[in-house]
């Protein structure tokens, strides 16, 4: 079964309102979609916002500066239900026909999309999170944020009843399909539905549902509002989610509950159900490892400014750097630095080790313990390792150290890892980032 487009079940459910066609039946009807294992259907969305955004004066007596945001993003996949347990989706697998994102904050433009090589993965999904990993490639952060905002709609089934309803009922969605819609937190208000009627669309009959609700609550850019006002489709001959409108105005609040922002909106979400996809079928997925190991959850760190890349572990957080530094972040307090050197001023294992000694002496550090240079990849792309166990400041650490000489430049990576039951793991990621570091361009 292909997929319809979004634009033309747009034009006919248009078509139908404008006619009169709409029917309604007095007999209760039952707004209920199952997820099973198997199930597959098509997704599309579109978003279109635009509003101001006030950020606080340079300066104490300057006035704030206002400036104007725009965004459209437009998504397609399709998706197939790997795991689900008492009705509640736990993994899927996702091919993605489409994921373009554009952005723009003042004269500050952003642009987003999904690599090819990527664009099918397996999405792992747990209360309102979701964590995507793709057994093909490594992601992104990038391309993670942009499909951990997109709507999950199973969870969607929150917006149903929980029994019959005829038209003119209504009922408070659940917290799950609020959060999934706003990607709020601490959710305050409610989202309203009213089952307004029957009506055909394409000959099959479709509940309207429309919503409206105030809701406030927590995201990650801090407190914030959302008004919301539009309807679905629930299609009573396939039973599913079929069709989403929603017009929306989000305001941004600072911590006092004053209005530093506000952008205006339009969602629209089309699903086809029951889709036979070909890159989703078993023999397409054959092969392919679509539960989470250290190897397909790997992230990928492509900084084409300063001309690395590299693949880090999820515990790992690229915290940014200075010049030619990359700087990251262990979850377990642990730290990872990556200098970019030009050819000609890549120190060999010995000098680095020497230069390491005399910081550690100079700091009147205590030295425990020091392993040699020695090579673990020889060729082109040589690197170089060696360790100081050290106490400085009171504080005992392992430095984990690599150099890593290639044709356009060299990298220095210095560690500091913390002692502790996970050290082995925590210094084999540290390995793994040494040997994946790439320099991609000519360091000057």
């Amino acid at each position: 079964m292909q997929p319809t487009s979004s634009a033309a079940v747009l034009l006919s459910i248009t078509a139908v309102l404008l006619s009169g066609g709409s029917s309604s039946a007095d007999d209760p009807v039952r707004l209920r979609e199952l997820f099973p294992a198997d199930y597959q259907y098509h997704v599309s969305t579109r978003v279109e916002l635009s509003g101001k955004l006030t950020l606080p004066p340079p300066q104490k007596d300057k006035n704030p500066v206002t400036l104007n945001v725009t965004g459209t993003s437009a998504i397609e996949y399709d998706e197939r239900v790997l795991d689900a347990k008492d009705g509640t989706v736990g993994r899927t697998v996702r091919n993605y026909r489409r994921l373009d994102f554009e952005r723009k904050v003042g004269d500050q433009a952003q642009k987003g999309t999904l690599r090819p090589e990527v664009r099918r993965l397996v999405l792992l999904r747990e209360k309102q999170f979701k964590g995507p990993f793709s057994p093909e490639g490594p992601l992104t952060l990038d391309e993670i944020d942009q499909i951990r905002t997109d709507v999950f709609t199973p969870a969607l089934t929150g917006l149903f009843p929980e029994g019959a309803v005829k038209a003119g009922d209504r009922w408070t969605a659940l917290t799950s399909a609020v959060q999934e819609l706003t990607d709020l937190d601490r959710i305050e208000g409610k989202l309203e539905c009213k089952l307004e009627g029957i009506v055909m669309l394409e000959k099959r009959r479709h509940a309207r549902v429309a919503l409206s609700g105030t809701i406030k609550g927590i995201t990650e850019d801090g407190p914030g509002e959302h008004r919301l006002d539009g309807y679905f489709y629930f299609d009573l001959e396939s039973n599913h989610l079929s069709y989403i409108s929603l017009r929306g105005i989000h305001r941004l609040l600072d911590k006092d509950g004053k209005e530093v922002g506000r952008d205006e909106g339009q969602f629209v979400l089309t699903r086809q159900a029951h889709t036979e996809a070909k890159e989703l079928t078993e023999a397409a997925l054959k092969g392919l490892t679509l539960t989470p190991t250290a190897d397909n959850t790997l992230l990928l760190c492509d900084n084409a400014e300063l001309g690395v890349r590299f693949l880090y572990a999820r515990r790992w957080r690229v915290a940014g750097g200075m010049g030619r530094q990359v700087r990251l972040d262990g979850a377990d307090g642990s730290g990872l630095q990556i200098t970019l050197d030009p050819p000609a001023k890549v120190p060999t294992g010995a000098q680095f080790l020497k230069e390491s000694q005399d910081y550690f002496t100079g700091q009147k550090a205590k030295v425990f313990r020091t392993e040699a240079p020695i090579r673990v990849k020889g060729g082109a792309g040589e690197l170089e390792h060696f360790t100081i166990d050290v106490e400085m400041k009171g504080d005992r650490v392992l430095m984990d150290y690599y150099v890593a000489r290639q044709d356009n430049g060299g990298a220095t990576l210095a560690a500091r890892l913390l002692p502790g039951k996970d050290l082995d793991s925590v210094q084999k990621e540290v390995e793994r980032i040494a040997r994946s570091v790439t320099i991609t361009k000519a360091i000057k």
